[in-house]
């Protein structure tokens, strides 16, 4: 009967899920085990039917739990009532189980205790899914807490305290916990007695981290469980901070969507007005190139003959006649004019950039503007004491310049005021149109004329745009400027109010201070060749090259003459022509003239080269520059221009 009720309570115990069981005799320190419990230990079946040594309890615990259950079972030996510990124990197989150790001591009559009895209770799967729990929590920031109502205290995980910033503990104040709120925030957990609590925990809270003093959001997620008149909160909390901040962002966003759509679209009709304004230039560049080459040649012709004429007539020859061919010369020069400013708005034209003192320039100029504004029109020119040094052509600078003056001076038919200044300026952000921030020297000419209203200023730079009467300007004045600026790297700008007048600003690039300022060049007069001096001329179009070798000629110069770059560079194999000076086109068919110059020079490496063209293209330029070593003669040319710059480049060898 006893072995048959020892069967039933060992039946019982494994429904309960326990593993083994023990009866340890204190006084004949023996230990008896049932067979669950000597399977789990790896002991034969027949060790559950007799007295085993004590020690054999501890034989399969893991080396590391070991020493803390001996403690634990010697204070049950001295006395102790209650065991309940959990440990790993290792089974046969060599896996690694958890197990609850639940016991209690017997006593005597004297209170001594005698025997040690308990159970084995196998947890190995609570505790894995403790562990996935565990590694879960850590890995995605969640942190776990329990509250019953009426206590001050509430068990929390060790994420729970890194999430607000506190020491690692099992159970924390609730006062604590919520200590870690900002001010106007409600409470994260009820503070004891509180009834503030409804059927949901879902809730966010802004908390100062006790750690560290960072603000950060926190999200409390879990279930309300009702236990008669009271409650338990069951739940997680986590950072959703950066889901915060990423939704203020999307709410200024919506905010601001309105300013921005009308905002970076006037971006792009600025970018398309750009685009428009490039490829207007571009198509009125193409246009002129086209008809610059052939145009200068016939005004070089057209100039050069009538000038001719003009210096081989007697002073006692027909004034009338004179005059005719002087206006006849002035027609042409204009006619001339137009082309150059057609090349200088769409940046073709070849500029000779020096470094250049821009106070010297405006200054050099007051007899110049003097002469050009009406004596009704105060004129003053201002410039910063230290101004900056910039690199542009200062021959087209003061173009540039005169051409403003007059625009001013026709819009002051009554008189007023005009100021050019010079000034050193920083440009810390970009401007509109394309200005970068940079260190600029600023050129201003300023009037108190009759200004123009946005839209006429919308198109002032436009080619042949004019408010002057027909006859009175090309519309070629501040498109010219315009692209002298661009081609030079600047930028220009233009303010304007109807009755207040305008004030146009060119922001030429500062040079690096440390450069030599280049000397002013001086003009060669027109002085006669020498004999012995021999220039090969090189020019496909029969009619310039007849007036071209003429002048030569006239001028003293042995002068030998091809057609194209084949003929020049089988005069120059010979041994006949010792050419001292080749002067050729640029645009020449089948072979150019930059290539004739540089076979020419393989063959005589001493020989000087000036060029000469209505339309340079990209020949001999780069990054719309005369190249450093390239000299050139621009048509039409005439008698004077022509000698003066055949003598510089001779003399400059000697």
């Amino acid at each position: 009967m006893a072995e048959a009720g020892a069967e039933q309570v060992r039946s019982i115990l494994a429904a309960a899920g326990a593993s083994g069981s023990w009866d340890w005799n204190i006084a004949a320190d023996a230990l008896r085990i049932d067979s669950r419990f000597a399977e789990l230990y790896g002991l034969e079946p027949e060790a559950a039917t007799r007295d085993l040594p004590t020690a054999t309890f501890f034989a399969a615990i893991h080396p590391a739990d070991r020493p803390r259950i001996r403690i634990a079972v010697a204070g049950m030996l001295a006395g102790a009532e209650r065991f309940s510990k959990e440990f790993r124990v290792l089974a046969p197989d060599g896996s690694t189980l958890w197990m609850h150790g639940r016991g209690q001591a017997h006593l005597d009559e004297n209170d001594a205790p005698v025997r040690f009895t308990g159970l084995l209770i196998d947890v190995t799967e609570r505790k894995r899914t403790e562990e996935r729990l565990r590694i879960a929590q850590s890995a995605g920031g969640v942190g776990t807490f329990e509250y019953s109502d009426g206590f001050a205290t509430a068990t929390v995980s060790s994420e729970f305290c890194q999430l607000l910033g506190l020491h690692p503990a099992a159970v924390l104040p609730v006062r604590t916990i919520n200590s870690v709120l900002c001010d106007g925030e409600p409470l994260l957990l009820p503070q004891p007695g509180s009834d503030a609590i409804g059927d949901t925990l879902e809730a966010v809270f802004r908390i100062v981290r006790n750690d560290d003093g960072s603000h950060r959001w926190i999200a409390r997620r879990g279930e309300v469980v009702r236990e008669g008149s009271g409650y338990r909160l069951i739940g997680v909390i986590y950072d959703v901070t950066a889901a915060k901040e990423q939704e203020a962002k999307l709410r200024e966003l919506a905010d601001t969507l309105e300013m921005r759509v009308q905002q970076e679209v006037a971006e792009r009709r600025e970018a398309e007005e750009a685009l428009r304004q490039a490829q207007k230039m571009e198509a009125v560049g193409q246009l002129t190139g086209g008809i610059a080459h052939d145009f200068n040649n016939l005004l070089t012709v057209i100039i050069g003959n009538i000038d001719t004429v003009v210096r081989r007539m007697d002073m006692d020859h027909d004034p009338r006649m004179r005059r005719s061919l002087e206006n006849a010369l002035k027609g042409a020069e204009r006619a001339a004019s137009l082309t150059q400013r057609l090349l200088a708005f769409s940046r073709r034209q070849p500029l000779e950039p020096k470094t250049i003192d821009i106070a010297r320039v405006l200054t050099g100029m007051s007899d110049l503007l003097t002469r050009s504004i009406t004596e009704t029109i105060a004129i003053r020119i201002d410039t910063d004491a230290e101004l900056w040094k910039v690199e542009v052509d200062p021959h087209q600078l003061e173009n540039a310049v005169l051409n403003l003056a007059v625009n001013a001076r026709d819009a002051m038919p009554s008189g007023g005021g005009l100021t050019i200044e010079a000034r050193n300026v920083e440009v810390r952000d970009a401007l509109p149109g394309g200005c970068l921030p940079g260190a600029y020297v600023v050129v201003s000419v300023i009037d108190s004329g009759t200004g123009m209203s946005p839209e006429t200023v919308a198109k002032v730079f436009d080619p042949f745009f004019t408010t002057k009467e027909v006859g009175k300007g090309t519309g070629l004045g501040l498109s010219m400027v315009y692209g002298f600026v661009k081609q030079s790297g600047g930028h220009i700008t233009i303010d304007s109010t109807e009755g207040h007048g305008t004030a146009v600003r060119l922001y030429l690039a500062r040079k690096q201070q440390d450069v030599l300022l280049e000397a002013e060049e001086r003009r060669p007069s027109a002085r006669m060749g020498n004999a012995d001096e021999t220039i090969l001329v090189v020019e496909d179009d029969d009619d310039v090259r007849a007036y071209t070798v003429g002048i030569l000629r006239e001028l003293g110069y042995q002068v030998v003459e091809a057609q194209d770059g084949d003929g020049a560079l089988r005069l120059l194999g010979g041994h006949d022509v010792g050419a001292t000076l080749l002067l050729t086109d640029v645009v020449m068919p089948r072979m150019s003239g930059p290539e004739l110059a540089s076979r020419a020079r393989a063959l005589h490496p001493e020989l000087r080269v000036l060029f000469t063209s209505g339309y340079t293209r990209d020949a001999i330029m780069r990054d719309d520059r005369l190249d450093p070593d390239v000299d050139l003669l621009s048509k039409p040319f005439t008698y004077a221009t022509l000698a003066a710059k055949v003598r510089e480049l001779l003399d400059r060898g000697h």
